[in-house]
């Protein structure tokens, strides 16, 4: 089996779930498929303990967990590792539980019932910067926050080349890079510096917040 890398080196994943057997077994199914399962934790006190020596690039994280519970994990992990994606592996798909992950900086969401083969996906994806959920949810999380913010006519909007907007719009409709690189024909590279540099004229640090934003200018919307 070919490690899952990034960077030439297998990808740093850490395990939060306070089922024994549950968290062995994601574990176990991470390391045969090739990622660096770098620390393992119970509750949301060892998470945080193990995180800053572990320095995972994927937190796999249970929302339901000893306190501090997911959501307040996936602030902190965030708050000490901007860099960091956390994925939700839950058994709760309530839409409060859902918003409440997303709006802590959650990039991803699966309910328990996914397959072995969606939660290797989903990390794999996290790991490249995209956002990965459960089908159904993302129409959700799209739906609510298009609810909460009202879009704003900022003139001091920073100014996004044609192709950036272009790829900012797919963006916001939970499109993957791969995804749009096909749609745009163009290489997974090319749409991934694309980003960084629309995060960069944003002064954002991340494609949640980067989402966020453009669902608030109604980017998300069809033309």
């Amino acid at each position: 089996m070919q490690p899952e890398t990034t960077d030439d080196q297998p990808t740093r994943v850490m395990v939060v779930d306070d089922h024994p057997m549950w968290r062995d077994a994601v574990e176990r199914d991470l390391q045969a498929a090739g990622f660096d399962v770098v620390g393992v934790a119970s509750n949301g006190t060892e998470a945080l303990a193990r995180f800053p020596a572990c320095r995972p690039q994927v937190v796999v994280l249970d929302l339901q967990i000893p306190e501090p519970n997911g959501v307040a994990v996936t602030a902190e992990v965030l708050r000490q590792d901007p860099a960091a994606r956390v994925l939700i592996l839950s058994a709760s798909g309530e839409q409060a539980d859902v918003l409440e992950a997303v709006k802590a900086g959650a990039t991803g969401y699966l309910v328990k019932s996914a397959s072995r083969e969606e939660l290797l996906s989903a990390v794999r994806r996290v790991a490249a910067g995209d956002t990965v959920f459960t089908p159904g949810l993302a129409g959700l999380v799209l739906g609510e926050f298009r609810r909460l913010l009202e879009p704003v006519e900022d003139p001091m909007r920073p100014q996004l080349t044609e192709r950036e907007t272009e790829i900012l719009k797919m963006v916001a409709k939970g499109m993957s890079y791969k995804q749009i690189a096909e749609r745009l024909v163009l290489s997974h590279r090319t749409v991934q510096n694309h980003v960084q540099n629309t995060l960069r004229k944003l002064q954002m640090h991340n494609r949640v917040e980067l989402t966020r934003w453009a669902i608030e200018q109604g980017l998300d919307e069809d033309d």
